[in-house]
């Protein structure tokens, strides 16, 4: 057996952990999910685990090691992520400035939310360092390849976030949905959105490996 129970009785309840954990994807997905619905949120978080499943065939193949090595390589990935959140953060805070529509009816649609999710995981290096330092721990030569392992391994990680996130995005819009029905409570969401969006990109442009 490549993954005895006993390890999964471990990996699993962790990875539930990381997940609940506050975090950048989570507050991506809370955020967008009262905005403009649970729907939404459903689908930014199929895109954060697209993102993951990137994250995760580069620490099997060893390609996130790059960004372990090269100082530039980490700086320009997060220079990236950040760049797209300070976007996100300015087109939160015109919305909230013009009064525009938010929730399901906002007019975004679902292949845009879904890449919102991939581009908000894959532009974050500390993702990549993080399956190549977490995901070994729990890898063991002697039951056969490391690299099926690492996989088999990341795609419990990508349920266990596909599970926690996905309460998230039901709760957040049910909370939102509510919240909507005033247009004072309309531009606040936009307000705290753009706020969050900009906190997350200070907080990746600060991180270091």
């Amino acid at each position: 057996m490549l993954i005895p129970t006993d390890v999964l009785l471990l990996f699993i309840p962790a990875s539930l952990a990381l997940a609940l954990a506050p975090g950048p994807d989570n507050l991506f997905v809370l955020s967008q999910s009262a905005l403009y619905g649970s729907r939404s949120g459903l689908l930014v978080t199929l895109g954060l685990c697209t993102g993951l499943l990137l994250h995760i065939a580069a620490a099997t193949l060893g390609v996130a090691a790059i960004f372990q090595t090269s100082q530039l390589a980490f700086n320009l990935l997060k220079a990236v992520g950040a760049a797209y959140l300070v976007f996100l953060a300015v087109q939160a805070f015109k919305a909230s400035a013009a009064g525009l529509e938010v929730g399901p009816n906002s007019g975004l649609n679902g292949r845009e939310l879904y890449f919102r999710g991939i581009i908000m995981n894959v532009t974050n290096p500390k993702v990549a360092l993080f399956f190549l330092s977490f995901l070994p721990q729990f890898t063991d030569g002697t039951r056969g390849s490391v690299a099926l392992q690492m996989l088999l391994l990341g795609s419990f990680f990508m349920a266990s976030t596909l599970l926690v996130f996905g309460f998230v995005a039901c709760f957040a819009g049910y909370i939102g949905d509510r919240l909507q029905r005033s247009s004072s409570m309309r531009k606040a969401l936009n307000r705290v959105a753009g706020s969050i969006f900009l906190g997350l990109a200070v907080r990746l442009l600060m991180t270091d490996r």
